[in-house]
C-alpha cells in the first residue's frame, strides 16, 4: 500500500504539503518586509528551508515510531535553528516557532508534549517584550504560534491516520479472501467427503452383488447415481453461498449408508423446527461423523440420536470399533473435527469426541437452540 497510496491518502498529504509551504510563505514574507540588512534577509532565507525540509519529516507517517536517537537529534537541530536566529532576528522570526511546536506534539510521548507545546508559546512573549513591545503583541504572537502549531500537528495525524485506515481496509480484505477460501476448502471437505465415502461404499457393495444379486446391484446403482447428483448440487451451493442442509434428512441417509454397510443403526430424533444455520452445522456434524465411522473403524453397531434438552440441541453419534492402531495415511485427511469445531464455535456452541467407555467411539455436539424467525440464512 505505501508504495502505491490510494487518492485519500495523497490528498491527506498534499493538504499537509500545502499547509507547511503557506506558513512557510507567511514567514518569508515576514522577512522580506521586516526591513532588516540584506544578510539578515539571506540567513533567515537560507535556514527557512532546513526548519521545513525538518518539519517535512517530523510529519511523516509514523515519525513518533522513529528511534528515540534519531527523534533527540532532529529535534535538538530544529530548537537551534527556531532559537539561535531569534536571538538575532526577533521581529520577523517567531513565526518559525510554530514549527517546533507541531514537532514537539507529533514526536514526543503527551505527557512531556503538551507542557513543551504550552512552553514554546509562552517565550513567544519574550521577544517582543525585550523589543519594548506592547504585551497584545506578545500574546498574539504566542497565539499564532501555538494555533499554527496545533494545525500541522492535526493535518500530520489526519494524513497518517488516513494512509493506516487505507492499509487495514487492504489487510481486511485480504483476510476475508483468505476467510472464503478456508469456508470454500471446508465445505467441500463436509459436503463431498460424505458422499464420495458413500459412492465408495455403495460401488463396493454393487461388485459384491453384481454375481449373485444383479437385481439388487442395480437398485444400489442408481442409488450411487442419486448420491453423485447430491454431491453435484452441494458444490454448486457451496460455489454459490448456498449451503442449508437439513439434520432429519442427514439422519435418513446415515441409516441408508450405515445399513448398506452392514451397520446396525439405531437412531432418535426429538426436535422442533431449527433455525438453519444450526440444522446445517449439526447436519454437516452428522456428515462427518458417519464419514469418520465408515472410514476409520470396523463398527458393527451405530447410535444416533438428536434431542433438545433444556434449550440445548444435542448430537450424539457413538459406535463400536474402534481401531486404536488406525493412522489416515491420506496427505489430505485430518482436517474433518477440525473443522466441524469451527463450525459449532461459530453459532455459539461446542464439539467433544473421542474413545468411550468399552470401545466406543463418541462425538458430542451441543449448540444452543434458536428458532428459524430468530437466525438468518447459514453461513460459512
Amino acid at each position: 500500500m505505501s508504495g502505491n497510496p490510494l487518492p485519500a491518502s495523497k490528498l491527506a498529504r498534499t493538504i499537509l504539503l500545502t499547509a507547511l509551504l503557506g506558513s512557510a510563505l507567511l514567514t518569508t514574507t515576514d522577512i522580506l518586509s521586516a526591513g532588516a540588512s540584506p544578510s539578515a534577509e539571506t540567513t533567515c532565507l537560507l535556514l527557512l528551508p532546513l526548519i521545513l525540509a525538518l518539519q517535512v519529516l517530523h510529519s511523516a507517517p509514523d515519525s513518533s515510531r522513529a528511534p528515540l536517537g534519531r527523534k533527540c537529534v532532529t529535534l535538538a537541530a530544529q530548537v537551534l535553528l527556531t532559537y539561535l536566529p531569534l536571538l538575532l532576528f526577533r521581529p520577523f522570526w517567531t513565526t518559525t516557532a510554530a514549527y517546533l511546536a507541531g514537532s514537539l506534539l507529533l514526536l514526543l510521548p503527551p505527557r512531556a508534549a503538551w507542557p513543551l507545546f504550552g512552553l514554546v508559546g509562552l517565550s513567544m512573549v519574550i521577544p517582543t517584550a525585550l523589543d519594548g513591545g506592547p504585551l497584545v503583541e506578545s500574546i498574539r504572537l504566542a497565539q499564532v504560534s501555538l494555533l499554527i502549531g496545533f494545525l500541522l500537528y492535526g493535518l500530520a495525524r489526519l494524513a497518517e491516520l488516513v494512509t493506516h485506515l487505507h492499509a487495514v481496509r487492504g489487510e481486511l480484505v485480504r483476510r476475508a479472501v483468505t476467510a472464503e477460501r478456508l469456508r470454500f476448502a471446508r465445505d467441500l471437505h463436509d459436503l463431498l467427503g460424505h458422499s464420495l465415502s458413500a459412492i465408495t461404499l455403495k460401488s463396493e457393495l454393487i461388485h459384491e452383488l453384481i454375481p449373485a444379486q444383479p437385481t439388487r446391484a442395480v437398485k444400489e446403482v442408481d442409488e450411487v447415481l442419486s448420491i453423485a447428483e447430491r454431491s453435484l448440487a452441494d458444490v454448486r451451493r457451496v460455489a454459490s453461498g448456498f449451503r442449508d442442509l437439513s439434520l432429519r434428512q442427514e439422519v435418513t441417509s446415515a441409516r441408508s449408508m450405515l445399513d448398506a454397510a452392514g451397520i446396525a443403526v439405531q437412531a432418535k430424533v426429538d426436535l422442533g423446527p431449527l433455525a438453519p444455520v444450526v440444522d446445517t452445522a449439526l447436519a454437516t456434524t452428522l456428515r462427518e461423523a458417519v464419514t469418520n465411522l465408515l472410514r476409520h473403524s470396523n463398527a458393527s453397531r451405530c447410535r444416533i440420536e438428536a434431542l433438545e434438552v433444556e434449550g440445548v440441541i444435542r448430537l450424539l453419534v457413538e459406535n463400536d470399533g474402534v481401531d486404536a492402531v488406525h493412522h489416515d495415511r491420506s496427505p489430505y485427511g485430518g482436517h474433518g473435527l477440525g473443522n466441524l469445531r469451527a463450525r459449532m464455535t461459530a453459532v455459539g456452541g461446542r464439539l467433544e469426541s473421542g474413545p468411550w467407555a468399552e470401545g466406543t467411539f463418541r462425538l458430542l455436539a451441543e449448540v444452543p437452540a434458536q428458532r428459524p424467525s430468530s437466525t438468518t440464512r447459514a453461513g460459512g
